[in-house]
């Protein structure tokens, strides 16, 4: 029985933050009922598909309740009221003022059930200048600058790492708001941002600016990227590895076994033009090999290196299958526990669960 087996959340979110919130509850048995317009969640219609359901969508919607209602109409918002009567959990993921609008904002759902917890995910925050102003994960990133060190000029990022900090803040911030409540009794209302948090993720890197300094540059020499044993090196088959460890054991170890111990000094230097010798013999050296043959060569060494793998190449290691992270089209959550054994709960199909 799944952690969090008797408590019962309601999510009137979409896309990713909010589901990935919830789903990670319905993963450990809490009864998530997913509130739907008539036409669903528009990560339904996202591919690629497997036997006809989005795979995006199974993720972040296995093991939840469907129940499609219409909150501009009397019978829905009398359904989605009696919904909130008998909840642990609300979850919503509109524009700052679309619950109000609604009937359904902080005041209103906590006069129904003042035990209920109530989050809000929104771009960012209930208050502030930008709490207006629409955005997805690219301009929460360009707006919280990380994009500024994504590359000169930026790059669409790979990763929706605005969506996922705010998906995984806003489980903490649940949590902690129901343990509180068995202190106090009463529920609690939860302002979660995607800006507010991934700025906590820049600490390693925003330093210089938080000091009032210049901030990290956009080329090669930005944030950790100058120093040869943090950084992304071609090789002969064009494809690409990395050597993720600054620790001077690391440098020690390669740079004896390429015959350059001369060179482990320089890595200890400040990251920059003081160690661009060091950077252009690994570039120049790193080029001569294929990646499978650097693995080969680094499988006997102490170094923090790894190829560069694309998904099918990740989701083939057996340390995927060792752990359990797969099943099916289902990536398994990361939260589990001694002794528990991970099945995916099944996709809802679209208003299957609603009375």
């Amino acid at each position: 029985m799944g952690k969090l087996s008797g408590i019962r959340v309601i999510d009137l979110t979409q896309f990713l933050p909010g589901p990935m919130l919830t789903v990670m509850m319905a993963d450990q048995g809490a009864e998530v009922i997913k509130v739907e317009p008539a036409v669903g969640d528009p990560a339904r219609s996202q591919g690629p598909f497997a036997n006809g359901e989005s795979i995006w969508f199974a993720n972040l919607n296995r093991g939840k309740a469907s129940v499609v209602l219409d909150l501009k109409s009397e019978a829905g918002t009398s359904a989605l009221a009696d919904l909130i009567r008998g909840a642990d959990v609300f979850v919503e993921g509109f524009r700052p003022g679309v619950m109000a609008r609604l009937g359904f904002d902080w005041a209103a759902v906590q006069a129904l059930n003042p035990r209920i917890v109530y989050c809000s995910i929104s771009a960012f925050g209930q208050t502030g200048a930008l709490s207006q102003h629409p955005a997805h994960d690219m301009a929460v990133q360009a707006l919280a600058g990380f994009l500024s060190v994504n590359g000169a000029p930026p790059v669409v990022p790979g990763v929706a790492a605005a969506d996922v900090a705010a998906g995984l803040t806003g489980l903490s911030a649940v949590l902690m708001a129901l343990i509180g409540r068995e202190k106090t009794g009463l529920g609690d209302h939860i302002d979660i941002a995607m800006f507010d948090s991934l700025l906590p993720w820049s600490a390693h890197i925003a330093g210089s600016a938080l000091a009032g300094g210049p901030s990290p540059r956009t080329d090669n020499q930005r944030s950790l990227g100058g120093a040869g044993f943090y950084n992304v090196y071609e090789c002969a088959d064009g494809r690409h590895v990395v050597l993720g460890g600054r620790e001077i054991k690391f440098a020690r170890a390669l740079l004896t076994a390429l015959g350059r111990p001369d060179l482990i000094a320089l890595a200890e230097a400040e990251a920059g033009e003081a160690q661009a010798p060091l950077i252009a013999f690994l570039r120049e050296t790193f080029l001569t090999r294929s990646r499978d043959a650097w693995d080969a060569f680094m499988a006997g060494l102490d170094v923090a290196y790894a190829p560069v793998l694309d998904f099918a190449e990740a989701f083939a290691q057996p340390h995927i299958a060792e752990r359990g992270l797969l099943n099916g089209i289902h990536i398994a959550p990361a939260i589990r526990f001694a002794g528990e054994t991970y099945a995916p709960g099944p996709v809802p199909a679209l208003e299957g669960d609603t009375p």
